[in-house]
């Protein structure tokens, strides 16, 4: 008989963010100069209470993969290939890294989260939208 281990969603968090290089608010910011996309995931009731990053795809969690995916008859525009840069965030980083983590599962390789997600951002470049 083989033993089964259960698995808490924080061992699931641990296993997406050990395969992530998470950048910080101003590496984020250096790395949209350089390419990259922002993507906000969070629902539209937390984005109204809380606000927007200027420039942020929105891209409910809920449409992420088919949104991103090169190979989705539903992706965007930007999804060209699959070396885009892909920085998506929800509000405190802990969906955006499990979002990353299945983004990079379809072979996005370049795709991360925001470490501290928008209120990280919040944080450091002050007032948003």
């Amino acid at each position: 008989m083989t033993e089964r281990t259960n698995r808490t969603v924080h061992d699931l968090l641990a296993a997406a963010r050990a395969r992530l290089d998470r950048p910080d608010p101003s590496r984020a910011a250096a790395m949209v100069e350089r390419g990259a996309i922002l993507v906000d995931t969070r629902p539209g009731w937390q984005r109204e209470q809380e606000g927007e990053l200027p420039g942020a795809l929105v891209i409910e969690r809920n449409h992420l993969e088919w949104r991103l995916d090169p190979a989705s008859d539903a992706r965007i525009p930007q999804a060209t290939d699959h070396d885009v840069t892909w920085i998506v965030f929800c509000s405190e980083g802990y969906s955006s890294s499990l979002a990353a983590a299945s983004l990079q599962d379809i072979g996005l390789r370049n795709a991360t989260d925001l470490d501290g997600g928008y209120q990280a951002w919040k944080k450091v470049f002050g007032p948003v939208t």
